[in-house]
């Protein structure tokens, strides 16, 4: 019965909907590309939001690793948050003589994916980052301008 519930004008089923505001970040479907120390790991960098900070609803880029340092270092330079850090650097793995195949190792590809998934979602999910052109631009153009001019994104 939904006695209690309706007293505040809730019904059960409004209870179980979506909350007012969401965002979801997911980084998935790992791709490495070109050959020899040419090659790269890019992710999938998936949004889906409800805010109305946001142009878009939805939304799908392909992102490496270097593109979220660099959100990281433009989010230290013009915004005012305590911008979290990124899962190291490979540097070990980056080392001749192994025996493994080194940053390319699914493994490592797997924890890697995890932290920038972690990263993104603290950054996006903060009510100054949200306001700062680059992460929109991060999460939702194809290319990442670096000649881009900072600054400010109002509400649409």
């Amino acid at each position: 019965s939904s006695g209690i519930n309706a007293e505040y004008g809730q019904t059960i089923q409004e209870a179980y909907d979506i909350p007012a505001n969401f965002l979801e970040i997911d980084v998935t479907n790992p791709e490495t590309h070109g050959i020899g120390n040419k090659r790269y790991t890019d992710y999938e960098v998936r949004l889906k939001t409800n805010l109305p900070i946001f142009r878009v609803q939805e939304s799908s880029v392909r992102r490496r690793y270097s593109d979220f340092e660099w959100l990281r270092g433009e989010l230290e330079k013009e915004s005012k948050i305590i911008v979290p850090t990124l899962p190291g650097k490979a540097l070990k793995r980056l080392l001749p003589f192994r025996g493994d195949d080194g940053i390319y190792e699914e493994e490592f590809i797997e924890e890697r994916r995890q932290g920038i998934e972690g990263f993104i979602n603290k950054i996006a999910g903060h009510p100054l980052a949200q306001n700062e052109k680059c992460l929109h631009m991060f999460l939702t153009e194809p290319m990442i301008d670096k000649n881009y001019l900072p600054g400010k994104v109002r509400p649409h």
